[in-house]
């Protein structure tokens, strides 16, 4: 297995939907994973180290997390079935007992950046779905994403993310590997995607 670190957010450059950018140690692979508006706020929250007024719903997951006794150790990222992403969070007790939850990628890798539980991914998956990276690049996206943020609402982050799972096809349908500014489907998070030739999906269903 490989641990990989949050590089960051960054927009599809065709379709405008967000990816979030997982990197391996050498830092010459990065695997993106499509997902929605509201999952790239909440890694963005965790990345940041944001305290928001009221706790956003990973916040209040940590907390119940704690109250119930038990830790995240690390998430695992195992798989891709149908172009979307497949995820399981390890827990043990403070007895030491082990459990694993299947989960979206994108609320495990958020429900780990609040906990600072590592984020790993097969190697076979990073082979399958990594693409070289290009610093420069990702340093523009990712501005790009948080001047989007700057000039959008949450009531119209909301509308625009009803109206996409209104309008978007149940599963997305590109194949693993693809490259983020190609602009056509690839392998996402597990939420339905946008409409075929335009976004890549935002999946999950995440484990």
């Amino acid at each position: 297995m490989v641990e990989m670190s949050v590089a960051g957010i960054a927009l599809d450059a065709a379709s405008r939907s967000p990816i979030v950018l997982l990197r391996d140690p050498s830092g010459r692979r990065q695997v993106p994973i499509w997902i929605d508006q509201a999952q790239a706020q909440n890694i963005m929250a965790g990345l940041t180290g944001q305290t928001p007024p009221r706790p956003l719903s990973h916040d209040l997951m940590v907390s119940l997390l704690e109250l119930g006794g038990l830790s995240l150790e690390r998430v695992v990222i195992n798989t891709i079935e149908e172009s979307t992403f497949r995820a399981v969070m390890k827990l043990s007790t403070a007895d030491g007992e082990s459990s694993e939850l299947d989960a979206r990628p994108s609320d495990a890798i958020a429900l780990a950046l609040r906990t600072g539980s590592g984020i790993w991914m097969l190697e076979e998956v990073v082979a399958d779905a990594s693409i070289a990276v290009d610093a420069e690049a990702d340093a523009e996206d990712q501005a790009d994403f948080r001047r989007f943020l700057d000039g959008t609402s949450p009531a119209e982050l909301i509308r625009n993310l009803g109206r996409a799972r209104q309008d978007a096809p149940l599963e997305p349908e590109a194949e693993p590997g693809a490259e983020p500014e190609a602009g056509g489907p690839a392998p996402g998070d597990g939420e339905p995607g946008p409409e075929p030739g335009g976004t890549p999906p935002p999946p999950d269903a995440g484990p």
